[in-house]
């Protein structure tokens, strides 16, 4: 069985375009102000190229100052098709700046987030929702030199869904309204900040505050929330997502009641599976394109040492009108 290749080095690039190994990392690593002349350049990364040669991630990370990757934590939820479309976008936009970036799903029994930071060697640390100080603090204990959401960015934009899921029944003549809260508690922070968007439409439009209900990915959990907004008198229901709301939409099927006649049910993400449903969901959608592509510029200044500027405003969330309002 043939022995593994040997891995290539600076060294070896360097013996190959005749030159120093340290003229091989001002050229590969674009350092300013080197007095290194074209061909002495074109040597050197030919000489890279024709070697396949790949530097260290910890050699890069020392002539960097920082390393390029940008850890994305995921708390312990279920993965759907919003977060991993989120994952795949915010990953092609931080390649475009040079980085690259490790995602770490949570565990009740994991390791914690600051140690796989450390073994990473991340520059990054980038959450779905706000760290605690002290999280914050041992992160940069664990050598990130940015750590984002920090615990002071704005959360209009998951109440800005709220109100628009809320608006659109309202418009439509519906004066008492249900919350479809998840059952996965995992999701409750960002639930809660759209629940305070439907509440705050609510008061506005002069109306009681909704009845809200928690809805598992089940039929009796859902039809039994059914039966509790009907006897409340509710008329719409604006669900989390759009797994939540189509739960929704199987409780009604099991009561034999129309939809959205006898209950209007609008929810969020516009997953595929959406206007798949029956009838096809009402929901509010925004650009992940747009979001991906904000969060990273915000990574990009941050670490650059500019105010990140960190919010979704981005997104412009919109409503998309189908069949179940």
């Amino acid at each position: 069985m043939p022995s593994p290749a040997k891995r290539i080095t600076s060294t070896d690039v360097a013996r190959a375009a005749g030159v120093s190994r340290a003229t091989v990392s001002f050229v590969l690593n674009d350092k300013p102000g080197m007095r290194i002349t074209e061909e002495t350049r074109r040597r050197v990364l030919e000489a890279a190229r024709s070697l396949d040669y790949r530097p260290h991630a910890s050699a890069r990370s020392l002539a960097a100052g920082r390393s390029d990757v940008v850890l994305l934590a995921i708390p312990d939820l279920p993965i759907g098709a919003g977060i991993s479309r989120f994952v795949e976008e915010l990953a092609t936009a931080l390649a475009a700046y040079g980085l690259t970036l490790v995602t770490h799903l949570a565990a009740a029994q994991g390791r914690p987030l600051p140690d796989v930071c450390a073994a990473v060697d991340a520059s990054v640390v980038v959450g779905f929702y706000a760290f605690d100080q002290d999280t914050v603090q041992a992160l940069h204990r664990a050598g990130a030199d940015l750590v984002l959401p920090s615990g002071t960015e704005d959360a209009s934009p998951m109440r800005h869904i709220g109100r628009l899921q809320a608006e659109h029944l309202i418009d439509r003549g519906h004066r008492r309204l249900g919350y479809a809260l998840p059952g996965h508690p995992a999701f409750r922070p960002m639930a809660e900040e759209r629940l305070q968007g439907v509440t705050e439409a609510c008061a506005q439009a002069g109306l009681e505050p909704p009845v809200t209900l928690t809805v598992h990915l089940e039929i009796p959990s859902a039809a039994q929330a059914v039966t509790g907004w009907r006897e409340q008198g509710v008329t719409g229901v604006c669900a989390f997502n759009d797994e939540t709301a189509v739960a929704v939409l199987a409780g009604l099927h099991e009561h034999g009641l129309a939809i959205p006649a006898d209950l209007a049910v609008i929810g969020a993400d516009d997953i595929p599976t959406a206007r798949l449903a029956t009838p096809p969901l009402t929901t509010v959608c925004y650009d992940l394109h747009d979001v991906a592509h904000h969060r990273a510029g915000a990574i990009v200044a941050g670490l650059a040492g500019q105010p990140t500027h960190h919010t979704d405003a981005s997104a412009n969330p919109r409503v998309i009108q189908r069949s179940s309002t």
